[in-house]
């Protein structure tokens, strides 16, 4: 997501947070009209189609259950139609019921408003996971990379796209004293608040040391240029940039890069066939009658019309 107009900066679950450590601000979209505003009025079908091109060239077509993390409203839902279960996960239980009106509830999808920094999710439970459009919003990227590898089993695939700082046009204002801040520095750099832009190899360090194996990398939005997408139908401009992604990735320089990781070890035979635990104490969950509820910390959690809701518990 990349809208800071629609969405409110929030301390997540601070009644339910029982640590002596506050845990990261996130980016809350609850209420907002990003997809109407952002996506289907904000000129951005380049963007979307040359989003498309990267994750169909990163993502195993099919697989048994697969992960979106900040899913939002489901915009790239359809890119999964060869994986038996689908969670979308995101922060924001308004945009996941758009995309529970868009995709419907046969069973396929599952619906799962959470924390990043607490996930729910069992370890090991997807054998496939992608989050686009999310890593710029992440305070502390380290723990939210730590959450997110322990819920992909061995031999998984994760696709993560992430805002580059070292991007052409951050280098020109640079060169030009346009700005202040160096597109060279591998710092995260933060320019509005809960919004970040990365250094490749900032972000390399970050997904190796969270346990990833980098296994391809695409740079993507090469004609992201206003007069561009004016002149060029989106069609043609994100085929265009479908054909240098990967020789583009040799030097990044554009203003968003996707990467393919994968998890070590031999893939496995089956996965767990409990999706959830829970997010405060990672114990076990019982259904209740419309939650689940936490065998070890008493803490219920709602399941109501089909969206389970761990943002924060039930009173």
């Amino acid at each position: 997501m990349n809208s800071l107009q629609e969405a409110k900066i929030a301390v997540a679950d601070p009644a339910s947070d029982q640590s002596t450590v506050r845990p990261p601000q996130v980016i809350d979209y609850e209420g907002s009209d990003y997809q109407q505003r952002f996506w289907e009025q904000g000129g951005r079908a380049y963007e979307d189609l040359a989003e498309r091109i990267a994750l169909r060239k990163l993502l195993p077509p099919a697989g048994r259950r697969l992960v979106e993390f900040g899913a939002a409203f489901g915009r790239l839902a359809d890119l999964y139609d060869g994986y038996q279960q689908v969670l979308l996960l995101d922060y924001s239980r308004s945009l996941l019921r758009q995309a529970q009106a868009r995709l419907g509830g046969d069973g396929r999808f599952i619906y799962v408003a959470a924390n990043l920094y607490k996930l729910p999710l069992a370890a090991g439970v997807a054998d496939s996971a992608v989050m686009v459009r999310v890593m710029h919003h992440l305070a502390d990227v380290p723990a939210a990379l730590a959450q997110i590898r322990r819920t992909i089993a061995p031999g998984g695939v994760f696709v993560a796209e992430y805002a580059s700082k070292r991007h052409l046009k951050s280098i020109a204002r640079h060169a030009l004293r346009r700005q202040d801040w160096s597109p060279y520095d591998p710092a995260p750099y933060e320019f509005v608040p809960l919004n970040f832009d990365f250094h490749p190899a900032w972000m390399t360090e970050q997904l190796q040391a969270a346990g990833f194996r980098i296994d391809r990398e695409l740079a993507v939005s090469h004609f992201r240029l206003p007069l561009l997408k004016r002149l060029v139908p989106a069609p043609t401009l994100a085929a265009m940039d479908g054909a240098v992604q990967q020789i583009g990735a040799l030097w990044k320089l554009t203003p968003s890069v996707f990467v393919r990781c994968v998890t070590p070890g031999a893939r496995l035979e089956s996965l767990p066939t409990e999706l959830f635990q829970c997010p405060e104490c990672a114990g076990q969950l019982t259904p209740g009658a419309d939650s689940l509820d936490c065998s070890e910390c008493g803490l219920r959690w709602s399941t109501t019309d089909g969206l389970y809701d761990f943002k924060e518990p039930l009173s």
